[in-house]
């Protein structure tokens, strides 16, 4: 009779079948993963000490936001803030610019003059609209500081 306790040993937990998994995981999802490319408009940022519009600038598309996110193409007041309206907006635009201009294969910047006051969601969406508009040259108007003002004649920067 064998009184002494018996002692089982440690369990061993082989560790490299679950590595092994954990890697091939790994690497399945590495490839099989597509990265969203998400839509990008080059922008020409102005700078707050910029020079002034020079008196023959191109031909612009603008677009004036007011404090409240309403929305002026050309000076015409759109008839809501729906981003359905300024695409439509901006192409009657630019479908009036190609006939007045015939042969332009470029399309005309836009420029988005909007207020200090504006909400972020309003410069966004008449960003969104220019772009599937197919205008992707956006310019923002700035006004000079005032003690730069006193130098320039017209106190705006493009």
């Amino acid at each position: 009779m064998n009184l002494r306790p018996h002692r089982r040993e440690p369990a061993d937990i082989n560790l490299t079948p679950l590595l092994d998994v954990v890697f091939l995981l790994l690497i399945f999802f590495m490839v099989s993963t597509t990265f969203k490319d998400e839509a990008r408009l080059r922008v020409q940022l102005p700078e707050a000490q910029g020079e002034s519009i020079p008196a023959q600038a191109p031909e612009m598309i603008r677009i004036v936001i007011d404090r409240a996110g309403r929305f002026y193409v050309n000076d015409q007041a759109l008839v809501d803030e729906k981003p359905l309206t300024l695409t439509r907006a901006l192409t009657g635009a630019l479908g009036e610019r190609r006939q007045m201009v015939p042969g332009d294969a470029q399309p005309p910047p836009v420029l988005i003059q909007a207020d200090a006051s504006t909400p972020h969601q309003a410069v966004i969406t008449a960003m969104d609209a220019a772009s599937q508009a197919g205008l992707n040259r956006i310019a923002f108007a700035a006004t000079l500081p005032a003690s730069a003002e006193a130098g320039q004649p017209d106190g705006a920067a493009p």
